[in-house]
């Protein structure tokens, strides 16, 4: 009896695996088989086209015209065209700066004294100051500083157009930087053209917002 049920319990034991697997085999056929169905009603992706490089052609642009009206012109120049820089168009020949003439300190003091008695006589309602030259202003850089309070005061806050006008009534426009408080285009025509040397003073009074009357003290030059 206990050999005839040890053979029973084995004989179950190989049925219920066998049961087992089947259920396994089942379960795995059907997820190959899901799979298989998405697959087949995924849509493909297409293959990627080809694009061939557009060769752009080169255009003779002389020959395109908006308007009929100047269909028959030459061809426009489009070439940068220099600016004539401020004030009247004159030829002036460099200074040797090698050769440079230094005002001596005694002379230099005269020309600034006799500036400052002529400022004294001027209408306090237009304000003036004198400004003494030094090489760097009318040789090299031509380039004039402006007293730093005076332009705070009564200069334009941003760059503008200013206007010297010389014992003779003629004018010069220069360009006045704002923010260095100084003249720069224009001033070299003017400082040329009267010949201006190191020691010479210059008063300056402002007659308008943006206009200076320019009074001219020589370094050299015996007081009238």
């Amino acid at each position: 009896m206990a050999e005839l049920k040890k053979k029973l319990t084995y004989e179950e034991c190989r049925l219920k695996r066998i049961e087992e697997n089947k259920k396994r085999w089942q379960e795995l056929k059907l997820t190959m088989l899901a799979e298989d169905v998405h697959n087949a009603t995924s849509p493909k992706p297409s293959p990627m086209k080809k694009v061939k490089p557009t060769v752009r052609q080169e255009v003779d642009r002389s020959a395109v015209r908006r308007s009929n009206r100047v269909a028959d012109k030459p061809p426009p120049n489009y070439k940068e065209v220099l600016i004539e820089p401020l004030g009247r168009p004159r030829s002036y020949k460099r200074k040797d700066l090698l050769n440079r003439v230094y005002a001596a300190d005694e002379d230099r003091q005269y020309a600034i004294g006799r500036a400052e008695q002529l400022q004294s006589e001027f209408d306090a309602d237009f304000p003036s100051f004198v400004k003494p030259m030094l090489q760097s202003h009318v040789t090299g850089g031509f380039w004039l500083g402006l007293p730093v309070h005076f332009c705070k005061t009564h200069l334009p806050k941003h760059d503008e157009y200013v206007t010297l006008v010389d014992e003779n009534g003629d004018e010069f426009q220069t360009k006045y930087l704002a923010l260095k408080t100084g003249l720069s285009g224009g001033w070299r025509g003017f400082a040329l053209d009267h010949e201006l040397v190191d020691g010479d003073a210059l008063v300056f009074q402002l007659v308008a917002p943006t206009r200076f009357k320019v009074y001219i003290i020589r370094v050299n030059q015996a007081e009238d």
